[in-house]
């Protein structure tokens, strides 16, 4: 029988080896910015590009490759009404994070792939493909970041730092910050506010530029997975606002079964105390 040390071993195996599908994935969605994207609105009201499209199929094929045995749960498919059974292995694919910053010409865009076990993230990998940034992590494994567009792609160490001295710096949304999330920052008076896009804020915290990221808004499963995965491999830490860990499995909700619940992500900094 394999032990726990073992299983984790593979799934660090498994993740890594996903990690040039990741790469080419960004590669992809740089050269429909280029050649010019399409934009089609999908049932909920929000956009999908080429562009989600293309890097969707490039991380869907990888993943048959490498791990067949292994359900998916991305974005477009459950949008296209795909949706695997899922068991108590599965990834979570959005291929695409942020379309409205990429139809905008920003770049906070990012593609992600997270893998959840026994309903929590134990490994991720998000990539920022037009700032030439990865981060990988694995529970228990640590964190990095990667330069993916230098020689050799360097990389380097991270983890979420100590409460600063003089104020914690609070990321949110470019363009979801509900009245909530606002009444939320305004606790903390004295925090410097930095402005991010898709699951970027997640990976700044891990890597010990933010300290909070507050959530009191709609987010989806795949949204946040390997984010939550890269974050807590380095230290910190993704919880409801009753401080308990998310839950990555369906909802009991036939209309919206992978929306989140609200949530706070956070490094060493304790909102809650």
């Amino acid at each position: 029988m394999i032990s726990p040390s073992e299983l984790m071993s593979h799934y660090r195996r498994l993740i890594e080896a996903l990690i040039p599908s990741v790469i080419a994935a960004g590669d992809a969605i740089l050269a429909i910015r280029i050649a010019g994207h399409t934009v089609e609105t999908k049932e909920d009201i929000s956009p999908v590009t080429n562009a989600d499209h293309a890097a969707e199929a490039i991380l869907l094929t990888a993943i048959s490759k490498h791990a067949p045995d292994i359900p998916v749960l991305a974005e477009e498919e459950v949008a296209a009404g795909r949706v695997p059974a899922l068991g108590d292995v599965f990834f979570a694919v959005d291929a695409l994070d942020g379309t409205r910053d990429f139809i905008e010409g920003g770049t906070d865009f990012t593609v992600n792939i997270g893998l959840i076990r026994d309903t929590q993230p134990i490994a991720g990998i998000v990539s920022a493909p037009a700032l030439g940034l990865l981060w990988v992590g694995v529970v228990g494994h640590g964190a990095r970041r990667l330069d993916i567009r230098a020689a050799g792609m360097p990389e380097t160490g991270i983890s979420v730092r100590p409460p600063p001295e003089n104020g914690i710096h609070i990321v949110a949304s470019r363009s979801h910050r509900s009245p909530e999330t606002d009444d939320f920052i305004a606790r903390f008076p004295h925090a410097r506010i930095v402005a991010a896009g898709s699951s970027l804020k997640l990976v700044r915290i891990a890597e010990g530029a933010a300290d909070l990221y507050p959530r009191l808004g709609p987010t989806s499963l795949w949204d946040i997975a390997a984010g939550d995965a890269v974050l807590t491999a380095a230290g910190g830490r993704v919880t409801d606002l009753d401080g308990r860990h998310l839950v990555y499995r369906p909802r009991n909700d036939q209309a919206k079964p992978f929306l989140n619940p609200w949530f706070v992500a956070t490094g060493g900094f304790d909102p809650f105390s």
